[in-house]
């Protein structure tokens, strides 16, 4: 484990000190100017992240969902979603999580979700496979939707595109399809318990640590044109199998 995976990991666990010391109370909810919630436990618990790793790495640049994004004079950047899920968060939902991912230049190295309420935290390197609560995880094998359970999340954006009939002939020829969502379903895939999903209405700092934990389990992470994620990503497709990605992307792009 590098020292890079040790300091998320620490930030992490720091993170859900925070987050479960506010979690069962009544706090004021702010909206931001797109009208998405924001708490006084959204901003300290980035606060306890950022320093924990600006403390062990003073030189890289960070981007956090709260503070922002500060350029530091190393090629690595930090993006940091204290509480992903902030709406379930303030409703006492627990699908909620915190999301650590490190970037080399343009790639995608090194990431960390933790889920307080689960009690479990996924994480993985580039190279070095992907682990949940510290045990090694791995896709599922499926290739074809007649076998595949199917997860959609935040798709408000794809009803009104034209790719929404090509999602209903998805929904049609998937074995299983649920509504799982935020972090969980990308901890599904990774482990084998379901093996696709399809999202809109995201943002990278939703996703970053996901897709690594995804891809080093031996999935497929892309956006729904099939490109690399970068700072401007919004939707996902993540597979599996690369047979099974490559089919919902004829599909969803054939639309």
């Amino acid at each position: 484990m590098s020292p890079f995976l040790q300091t998320a990991i620490e930030a992490a666990q720091a993170a859900q000190k925070v987050i479960q010391r506010y979690y069962r109370q009544e706090i004021p909810v702010e909206l931001k100017a797109d009208q998405s919630p924001v708490t006084i436990a959204d901003v300290e618990t980035e606060k306890t992240i950022k320093g924990i790793i600006t403390g062990a790495f003073p030189a890289h640049g960070f981007f956090g969902e709260e503070t922002g994004h500060s350029t530091g004079s190393a090629p690595y950047t930090w993006l940091i979603d204290p509480i992903d899920g902030t709406k379930s968060f303030v409703r006492h939902y627990p699908f909620f999580s915190t999301q650590i991912a490190l970037m080399h230049t343009r790639e995608l190295v090194m990431g960390v979700s933790s889920a307080p309420e689960f009690e479990e935290i996924a994480y993985a390197e580039k190279g070095l496979g992907a682990y949940l609560d510290d045990k090694p995880i791995r896709v599922s094998q499926v290739e074809d939707f007649a076998a595949a359970t199917l997860s959609l999340g935040n798709i408000k954006t794809l009803a009104g595109s034209d790719r929404w009939e090509a999602l209903g002939s998805l929904v049609r020829q998937v074995n299983r399809t649920r509504g799982y969502g935020d972090f969980y379903h990308y901890h599904l895939l990774a482990s084998g318990r379901i093996d696709l999903v399809v999202e809109s209405d995201v943002n990278i700092l939703d996703i970053a640590a996901l897709a690594v934990i995804v891809r080093e389990a031996g999935g497929v992470f892309t956006d729904l044109d099939g490109r690399e994620l970068t700072l401007e990503t919004t939707s996902v497709l993540a597979a599996a199998t690369p047979a099974l990605h490559a089919r919902a992307l004829d599909l969803l792009k054939g639309s």
